[in-house]
């Protein structure tokens, strides 16, 4: 179900068709965890031929007004406002995830160890992104988010002294990973390799005002190295070498070590959640499915965090072990399935009550899931 302040933004926006025509598709998405048009379709609840109801989404997914300005732009403003404060520090990664021939460009918003798509591209082709297409990528973010201190992250793909040089004139932060075998100066030193610098497992430093690049007309900005030492008798293969304007290594390596979260996105909406990889939808059509699975991801997200508030996850998955550092779940997957176990709970209650008649002796479990299942509907 869709928040209220969701339903606000998309009614000022739409028609009452097309308010109907999205919200059964959030639906469809949470329940069936699919986004090929021809499964839509198939599952679309309309009494209509198949091939109408086709037709239908397809044109429904090409409309102009159906774009990420109009419908994503104030919910994530939203979004926002709520959970975060004004002066706190927004961490925005970009990155791309690819199949087929299709190459999906993404900045994203870092939020409790998960990444809110906030906008996107489709690259007319393969392989990695170059500086026009990340600028591209990156206007409308910090548009959007002006009034608040941004922090940009990218891994090795985005390491430039280009992107860097155009983030600090418009006072954005950013912690970029360059490439070990990138050369760099130090003042009154010759050029070397990042990976001469002899850093071992465990040791970190912080280099300031270093130039990046023999190419000139580049300034000079600080690198942030760190190897991580043993964690669970494991060592990492290599360290990091973080191209940053945050003044301070703890500062750098601590923004950086949430880029993780986009990667964690990318498989919810892929094979752990909505399967993306599987869309033949062409790229107009592809970046409209990409907004519905932000609005359905993002749905999920804030519906597991109000069943987590309510101390009643348990009844939807397993909890973190004792002898496990991270939660089993994240608040998606707990706000999926949560959505999914209560509506089979309830289109099912006939047989349920059967089943509580003959067991007895589970009655005082049986009360204590009836209410946790009464607070889990009121999250959705």
């Amino acid at each position: 179900m869709l928040p209220e302040f969701y339903q606000t933004c998309f009614q000022r926006q739409l028609t009452a068709t097309q308010f109907i025509t999205l919200k059964l598709l959030v639906l469809l998405l949470q329940f069936h965890k699919q986004v090929r048009i021809e499964r839509l379709a198939a599952l679309w609840p309309e009494p209509i031929l198949f091939e109408s109801r086709r037709r239908r989404l397809q044109r429904f997914l090409v409309l102009p007004v159906v774009n990420i300005k109009n419908l994503w732009f104030p919910v994530i403003k939203h979004l926002i406002k709520v959970n975060f404060r004004k002066n706190h520090q927004l961490l925005i990664t970009i990155d791309r995830t690819q199949w087929r021939e299709t190459n999906l460009f993404v900045a994203s918003l870092i939020w409790d160890k998960r990444a809110i798509p906030l906008y996107w591209l489709i690259l007319p082709k393969r392989g990695c992104s170059n500086l026009i297409e990340q600028k591209q990528l990156l206007r409308p973010v910090l548009s959007l988010l002006k009034n608040y201190q941004i922090v940009v992250l990218g891994d090795r793909e985005f390491g430039s002294v280009g992107l860097a040089q155009w983030l600090n004139l418009k006072h954005v932060g950013f912690c970029l990973r360059l490439k070990q075998g990138r050369y760099i100066q130090a003042e009154q030193e010759q050029y070397k390799r990042l990976d001469s610098l002899g850093l071992l497992p465990g040791m970190s430093c912080y280099l300031q005002d270093v130039k990046v690049t023999k190419q000139v007309g580049f300034g000079q900005f600080d690198i942030a190295c760190k190897w991580q030492g043993k964690y669970h008798r494991r060592v990492t293969k290599e360290p990091w070498y973080i191209l940053t304007n945050l003044g301070t290594l703890s500062t750098a390596i601590s923004a950086y070590e949430k880029r993780s979260g986009i990667e964690a996105m990318f498989k919810d909406c892929k094979t752990g959640g909505y399967n993306l990889e599987g869309s033949h939808a062409s790229d107009n059509r592809l970046v409209s499915l990409v907004l519905i699975i932000a609005i359905a991801y993002s749905c999920a997200i804030l519906q597991g965090k109000q069943i987590k508030l309510k101390g009643v996850q348990k009844y939807v998955c397993r909890l973190k072990e004792k002898h496990h550092q991270d939660r089993r779940h994240s608040a998606f997957w707990v706000g999926l399935y949560g959505e999914l176990w209560l509506d089979i709970f309830l289109s099912c209650t006939k047989d349920v009550c059967e089943l509580m008649r003959l067991k007895p002796n589970k009655s005082l479990n049986f009360y204590r899931g009836l209410k946790a299942a009464s607070l889990i509907q009121s999250c959705l």
